[in-house]
């Protein structure tokens, strides 16, 4: 296998070491899924990309998402984290948008800069979909809590904006800081749906400026808790939208993520639901942290 350049990035933080880690390897089309599976296992972020070309395809970059277990068609901090290295290590000068052909379709990343320097990037996502809703019951063993710590003016609900998560409102912080998730219960109330991959919010925030707290939880893909997920909040986006959390069709707000596991991160959820459906957009900070050559 010929030497492969890689880049280390932090998405979601407001400084380094925070937010979620990102391998991105930027050279990878010499790569076979099976190379890429094992790098994504040695690395062992949640995720890790596959540039597969220096060059755009149709006026987008080609890129593949592995977790350490397995290819997946979509995942928020990976899109724009690699959207990030692509404009700072190969295009090298501000742009307005950079698009990641990805396996669950093109999708667009835009910037902001402070100077030269990328500020916020922003990703539109896939149009949701809503799936299965789960009974308050079921969730509670699974969640290692009780009934009362759920927030039952909402339905818990799977949501897709590529990838499929779970969504469960509770009460307050206290109850997000409790959720223990029992594994094997876990995967029996998900046997049948499309999500294997849960996400808790909380109306209560650690930072008093910011408008949700979050955790998630996705053991399935090898990851037992995520410090900042752009896809879980994407469906979160759209489905605080759905049934009118804030009591409006449109949302701007701040999720925290990330505290739980000593990596606190910070999202920008927009959203809105119109004649056309609805609309979800996630966007974070990006910061380098590293780079190296892989054999």
């Amino acid at each position: 296998m010929p030497t492969i350049p890689f880049f280390i990035v932090d998405v979601f933080a407001e400084e380094k070491y925070a937010g979620n880690q990102l391998a991105v390897f930027a050279e990878a089309a010499a790569l076979s899924s099976a190379d890429m599976q094992r790098l994504a296992k040695e690395m062992h972020f949640s995720e890790s990309t596959f540039l597969l070309s220096r060059e755009p395809r149709d006026g987008g970059y080609d890129v593949r998402i592995f977790t350490p277990e397995a290819e997946i068609p979509f995942a928020g901090h990976p899109t724009l984290g690699t959207a990030f290295v692509i404009q700072q290590e190969i295009v090298k000068a501000p742009v307005d948008a950079i698009i990641l052909n990805l396996p669950v379709g093109p999708i667009p990343v835009t910037f902001t800069y402070l100077l030269d320097d990328p500020d916020i990037l922003w990703m539109r996502q896939p149009a949701p979909v809503f799936g299965a809703t789960f009974a308050p019951e079921s969730l509670a063993p699974v969640l290692g809590l009780d009934m009362t710590a759920l927030d039952t003016r909402f339905p818990a609900q799977e949501v897709s904006t590529g990838l499929p998560f779970v969504i469960v409102p509770l009460q307050n912080l206290a109850a997000l800081k409790q959720v223990k998730v029992d594994q094997d219960r876990c995967l029996t109330l998900l046997a049948d749906a499309q999500a294997k991959a849960l996400l808790v919010f909380s109306p209560e925030t650690v930072q008093r400026r910011n408008d949700l707290s979050v955790r998630v939880f996705a053991d399935y893909y090898g990851v037992p808790e995520d410090p900042a997920t752009g896809s879980a909040n994407g469906c979160l986006a759209a489905y605080l939208t759905r049934h009118r959390y804030f009591s409006t069709d449109r949302i701007d707000i701040r999720v925290e993520q990330g505290h739980a596991v000593g990596r606190p991160s910070l999202l920008y959820l927009k959203a809105s639901d119109d004649a056309d459906g609805i609309t979800v957009s996630v966007g974070g900070g990006v910061k380098m942290i590293a780079h190296g050559s892989f054999l």
